[in-house]
């Protein structure tokens, strides 16, 4: 196998890891508080990993000329960072077991509610992230019209139960700093939340995916 696609399957590795990582952060009411701070420890580690895997993207930032994907693209990921890095800190301002000595390095008041909304910026952004390549990602597969229509239908009805699911648990109420905690249902089983948090995931990828083939097509692209 050549170096390229070695680092191919590697960020690929990575990608699905901070994917399952991040479904297990949002169901802090199945992992509970300890398994969630390392999750974010972890998490935190697969980010930086990414960035660096990632870097000629960075040194190619100022570089060439931008369509309406690349923009889209810049802008999703930059926000993904800072929001990233944000949620981390906070994180670790509040961490009692995997970073205890970090704790405080910030006001609780302040990265309580932070940690809340920044953390749901970053699950939406990182499954816009998402979508945005999985028309890359799919086109080898050389799927016939019919067959295009008929995924698209389907991921659509479930991206429609995802919204529906994102709205109800309150989800923009955390985004827009409206609520100080989170409202979770601790008697809800768990492959319940697993199962909610997978389907509003998809509802933001499938936005991406969208976005992204709408991009492409104003380019002149099929």
């Amino acid at each position: 196998m050549s170096k390229t696609k070695t680092n191919h399957v590697i960020k690929r590795i990575v990608d699905a890891a901070m994917t399952v990582l991040l479904l297990l952060l949002m169901a802090y009411q199945v992992t509970g508080e300890v398994l969630h701070e390392w999750i974010g420890v972890g998490m935190t580690l697969l980010v930086i990993l990414h960035q660096i895997l990632n870097r000629k993207w960075y040194g190619a930032l100022l570089k060439g000329k931008y369509n309406a994907y690349r923009v889209l693209t810049a802008v999703v990921n930059i926000l993904l960072l800072g929001c990233f890095a944000l949620t981390a800190f906070c994180g670790m301002s509040m961490s009692s077991h995997a970073v205890p000595f970090l704790y405080g390095m910030a006001p609780l008041i302040f990265t309580r509610q932070m940690h809340l909304s920044l953390s749901h910026w970053a699950f939406v952004l990182m499954e816009l992230h998402l979508g945005l390549h999985i028309p890359v990602m799919v086109a080898g597969l050389k799927l016939k019209n019919a067959a295009k229509t008929v995924f698209t239908c389907i991921f659509a009805c479930l991206g429609g139960v995802g919204l529906w699911l994102f709205l109800r648990n309150g989800i923009p109420d955390y985004l827009f700093f409206r609520v100080p905690f989170a409202f979770l249902d601790y008697e809800k089983a768990g492959w319940l939340v697993f199962l909610e948090n997978l389907l509003m995931l998809e509802f933001w990828a499938f936005i991406g995916a969208q976005a992204a083939r709408m991009c492409q097509n104003a380019g002149g692209k099929a």
